[in-house]
């Protein structure tokens, strides 16, 4: 086979298009649900699921490229939510001012489908950081004890996250050396939970939220925060609601104005309010608070 037909073929099997409205990619990628996407120009590059990938959006289609030729591309279109229609989650947000503010400013933002335990290792590596800290953070983590994946020539090496195994069998100094701190030992007793199957996802989505939530918040280090962000971003469940240090602030000054209300309170004031995909306005609202009024 001539070269240029066999590399033809390969590039055809290396790449995939589908058409989307409403879907702005660096919203979606750089608005705090992940941290391992990476802009070059207008494009962005990632590792999921072990593959190399690098995203584009342009004219309606969003374009994906991976390093290894690929047989099926569903593994990718469930982590972007390709087929989920914008316009009838943003029709069940509360028609408030604030609400309409931050979907003026988000709009094509969208909620990802992450693989659950790289999101649990994720956000216990979160706590108390910044974005940009979590990320240097999980770049040590991936590059040290993650598996080197295929990438493109030319392109900068890139890593795996480590499984839960991989995890179980570091020692708390080798996890620390990784900048992670106190988050230490909260990852070792994650990974933990998961091999001996105290943790077990397929049972977790099908408890209800408040049973999914409690389950959670048995590991240690999992507060309500950690918990919600792993229900919405990986499970399934769009009524998580997540309060960290932004959600909060934007609740109390967009919401509660002049007035002292405690974490509780919030989080009973957002379900209600915010409806059936109280999750997805609860991301709306955090970026528009980081980028926006930040």
């Amino acid at each position: 086979m001539p070269a240029a037909t066999c590399s033809s073929r390969l590039a055809a099997s290396c790449s995939t298009t589908w058409p989307v409205e409403d879907y702005d990619l660096a919203k979606t990628l750089d608005c705090g649900q992940a941290f391992r996407w990476t802009q070059t120009g207008d494009s962005w590059t990632g590792v999921i699921r072990g593959r190399w990938v690098r995203l584009s959006c342009t004219g309606g289609r969003l374009r994906a490229e991976t390093a290894v030729p690929q047989t099926g591309w569903q593994w990718l279109a469930d982590y972007l939510q390709v087929q989920v229609q914008l316009a009838p989650i943003l029709a069940t947000f509360p028609n408030d001012e604030p609400m309409r503010a931050a979907v003026a400013t988000c709009r094509g933002l969208r909620l990802l489908r992450q693989e659950p335990w790289e999101c649990l290792a994720s956000f216990l590596l979160s706590s108390t950081k910044q974005i940009v800290q979590i990320r240097e953070t999980i770049v040590l983590l991936c590059a040290r004890h993650g598996d080197p994946v295929t990438v493109p020539a030319g392109q900068p090496p890139a890593y795996s996250f480590p499984s839960a195994d991989q995890i179980s069998r570091l020692s708390e100094a080798d996890l620390r050396r990784c900048k992670m701190g106190f988050r230490a030992p909260h990852l070792l007793a994650a990974a933990c939970a998961v091999l001996e199957g105290r943790l077990d996802w397929e049972r977790l989505r099908a408890k209800s939220h408040a049973e999914a939530r409690a389950c959670l918040m048995q590991l240690r280090g999992v507060g309500p925060k950690i918990a919600d962000c792993v229900l919405l971003f990986a499970c399934g469940f769009p009524e998580a609601f997540p309060v960290d240090v932004w959600v909060a602030r934007a609740l109390r000054e967009l919401y509660f104005p002049r007035r002292r209300v405690s974490p509780q309170r919030l989080r009973d004031f957002a379900a209600p309010h915010f409806g059936l995909h109280a999750g997805y306005a609860q991301q709306y609202l955090f970026h528009y608070m980081r980028k926006a009024r930040g």
